[in-house]
C-alpha cells in the first residue's frame, strides 16, 4: 500500500512538472497571424487563458503546448506592456511575446540553437 502510495505521488509530482498548460494572465486572448512571405509560412498563434496553440490557416493544430514541457516560464511588464518569455525543449525553441498596445498586434521572437534569431510582428485576426 506504501509502494502504490509513493507511485501516486510521484505521478501526481512529475504532471505537475510536465502536464501543464500554459496559463497566461494579464496578456490579450484571441489570435494572431504569423507570416513570412520569404519561407512561404503562414500560421495562426492562439492565446487562451489555457495555454497557447499553433493553428494552420485552415484551423487544424500545427503544434500544442499543452502537455508539452515549459521552461523558464517568465511573464513581466515590458515598457509597460504585458509580455512573457518561455523555453520549450520539445520545441527546441526559446519564445517571447509583447503586446504591442494600443494596437492589436503581438510580437514574437524565437530563438533557436544554430539558427538566428526570428522576429515578427503579428497582427490580431478575427476570430
Amino acid at each position: 500500500m506504501k509502494k502504490l502510495i509513493i507511485v501516486l505521488v510521484l505521478l501526481l509530482a512529475a504532471t505537475a512538472l510536465f502536464g501543464q498548460s500554459l496559463k497566461i494572465t494579464g496578456f490579450p486572448v484571441g489570435k494572431w497571424l504569423d507570416s513570412n512571405k520569404d519561407l512561404e509560412y503562414d500560421a495562426v498563434w492562439e492565446f487562451s487563458s489555457s495555454g497557447i496553440r499553433i493553428l494552420n490557416t485552415d484551423g487544424s493544430v500545427a503544434w500544442d503546448f499543452a502537455g508539452k514541457t515549459i521552461q523558464n516560464f517568465t511573464p513581466s511588464l515590458d515598457d509597460l506592456q504585458p509580455s512573457f518569455k518561455f523555453t520549450c525543449p520539445e520545441a527546441g525553441r526559446t519564445y517571447t511575446f509583447k503586446a504591442l498596445l494600443p494596437g492589436n498586434n503581438v510580437s514574437m521572437e524565437i530563438e533557436r540553437a544554430g539558427l538566428p534569431k526570428y522576429t515578427v510582428s503579428m497582427p490580431k485576426q478575427s476570430n
